[in-house]
């Protein structure tokens, strides 16, 4: 039995290690004593996740670049004053900790300021998806408390029957100036910080709740809460492994209400580098962005990584990527085929995560692993346990397909319309199967539901599809499993083929039966102009199976 002061010093021990990490990284230094005190004036005040814009003020100065987007740039000490208006603002109209503030908006600095605001005023802050239909997005709202609605405009007539007890405030206005003049007073958060009181906000006494939500891709999306984290850890953890150092530049083109863009917004404040974003993404002006602004960083999910690569060497040959030193893949599967093609352009930056909403982390491929296994996912990062148990509970061994099971310091605390992910041993379920190989490097071999059973023989519609992405005819390509009254279960692949291609049905099936077992072969090919896919690249499978053929 492990007593609590080896617990104690375990955990203190780990600690250091993630700080080590983080000082190595500049997200911690040594700093005066005069800036010590202010920062933790400013944690006591603000809270942790509330407080970043004021510690990255103190440590890297007010005046530096904080976000850079279509409104120019806002420095941090710009970033600390507006959020310390809007929260002020809100406390004023009663708003108090525990209170929801939901926020709906694409990638802009009124994000971050409303972020931060509902964090200094205590509030559970509940992210919603900018890609949900209304009726998703209205129950959402109503399911996970909305006392505050802050929206785009673009979004306004979805949420037309969402009721709030405090009304609601725009970010993004249709004229996109930002200024008093585009939206009045303080019907908008531009108003609001043109005249609010910038003094320091109140202290709330609660630590504010992130409520991250699922992707949706089989209905209505699930709330999976956070508390402000107590450690250092997911910040030691991500940059053990990626190279994100103090004062870069990073290009964030992922969208900041899912849990990849949402870590990196915050990381960034720590380190005081400069985030630059868009509202939306195009693939030329991503491209743009991290030569002009000669960026360290970039963070995106792999189907946009996938529409930059499309660009071609000409349009990479007059980029200038002489300081890119990481970029961060994750949200969907990134695969063997796109992590090459992707190096091939990139350079040797390519740092592929595993984790999920749930998990928050798991492991992490460097480009050390990618250039061994380009499939993989990596190792477990650091204070991450993963194992895979099959369908008893039972550890398998390396080379064994099975379920994952991860254990971290930053895991959701559940459901918030009740359950859970399966857990064995303190270890969490993600959904998916896989195996380790004997480098101990993870592979992802498909969603634990997505496994088909055809005449018997177990099929993974994964392996199917990262092998069809490889045909040089295919730009992508999606396989999922359709009832069968021979075979219990068939595939049927769905291809989208690139621009002047040709490729018959007959000849997508010779060449899976040519390069995998031939129960593997899907009995249907059905060619489409695009996958569905929602805002982090996952392809939404249940469209495809409600398509009409």
């Amino acid at each position: 039995m492990i007593t609590l002061p080896i617990q104690i010093a375990r955990r203190a021990s780990q600690e250091a290690v993630y700080a080590s990490y983080a000082f190595k990284r500049g997200a911690l230094g040594i700093d005066p004593p005069w800036k010590v005190a202010q920062i933790g004036h400013a944690v006591w005040r603000y809270g942790m996740l509330g407080g970043i814009p004021a510690i990255a003020s103190i440590r890297h100065g007010r005046d530096r670049a904080a976000v850079v987007d279509e409104l120019g740039t806002m420095t941090y000490g710009e970033l600390d004053d507006s959020a310390n208006a809007l929260a002020n603002h809100w406390r004023g109209a009663g708003l108090a900790p525990g209170d929801g503030v939901s926020i709906l908006a694409r990638n802009h600095r009124w994000f971050l300021v409303a972020t931060y605001a509902a964090a200094r005023c205590g509030a559970r802050i509940v992210l919603l998806n900018t890609d949900f239909a209304g009726p998703q997005i209205r129950d959402v709202a109503a399911r996970e408390g909305t006392d505050c609605l802050v929206h785009d405009d673009e979004y306004g007539g979805l949420l037309a029957d969402v009721d709030t007890r405090l009304g609601r405030i725009r970010a993004w206005t249709d004229t996109s100036t930002g200024s008093v003049q585009a939206g009045g007073g303080d019907d908008t958060i531009a108003g609001v910080v043109a005249y609010g009181d910038t003094s320091p906000a109140p202290r709330s006494g609660q630590d504010p709740k992130v409520v991250l939500l699922t992707s949706g891709t089989t209905g209505t999306p699930k709330g999976a809460p956070r508390a402000e984290p107590r450690s250092l850890a997911p910040i030691g953890a991500l940059l053990s492994r990626v190279p994100f150092d103090a004062k870069g530049v990073v290009v964030l083109p992922a969208p900041m209400f899912h849990t990849l863009g949402f870590a990196q917004a915050l990381l960034n404040g720590f380190l005081g580098s400069t985030l630059v974003v868009r509202r939306r993404f195009d693939p030329a002006l991503v491209l743009e962005d991290l030569s002009a602004n000669r960026a360290t960083g970039m963070v995106a999910v792999p189907v946009m990584l996938q529409k930059m690569v499309e660009l071609g060497d000409e349009a990479f040959a007059e980029a200038d990527l002489s300081e890119l030193t990481a970029i961060f893949v994750a949200g969907s599967q990134l695969g063997a085929e796109l992590a090459t093609r992707s190096t091939q352009l990139f350079g040797p930056v390519i740092h592929n995560m595993y984790g999920s909403t749930e998990v928050a982390y798991a492991t992490i491929a460097t480009p050390e692993d990618l250039a061994a296994e380009p499939g993989c996912v990596g190792r477990p990062v650091m204070g991450a346990v993963v194992k895979i148990f099959d369908d008893d509970g039972r550890e398998v061994a390396p080379g064994a397909t099975g379920r994952i099971f991860v254990g971290n310091d930053f895991q959701f605390e559940g459901y918030t319309g009740g359950g859970d992910k399966d857990r064995i041993d303190g270890l969490m379920s993600t959904g998916d199967v896989g195996h380790f190989d004997a480098a101990g490097r993870l592979f992802i071999d498909g969603r634990d539901d997505d496994m088909i059973v055809s005449g018997g023989e177990n099929v993974f519609p994964g392996e199917v599809e990262e092998l069809l992405f490889a045909h040089d005819a295919v730009r992508e390509a999606a396989a999922i499993g359709v009832p069968d009254e021979r075979f219990g279960q068939r595939l049927r692949a769905f291809v989208v083929l690139n621009d002047g291609a040709a490729l018959t049905a007959d000849e997508v099936k010779a060449y899976v039966a040519q390069n995998l077992a031939r129960y593997k072969t899907p009995r249907d090919v059905v060619f489409v102009d695009e996958l569905p896919r929602n805002p982090t690249g996952k392809v939404l499978k249940r469209q495809l199976s409600e398509l009409e053929l």
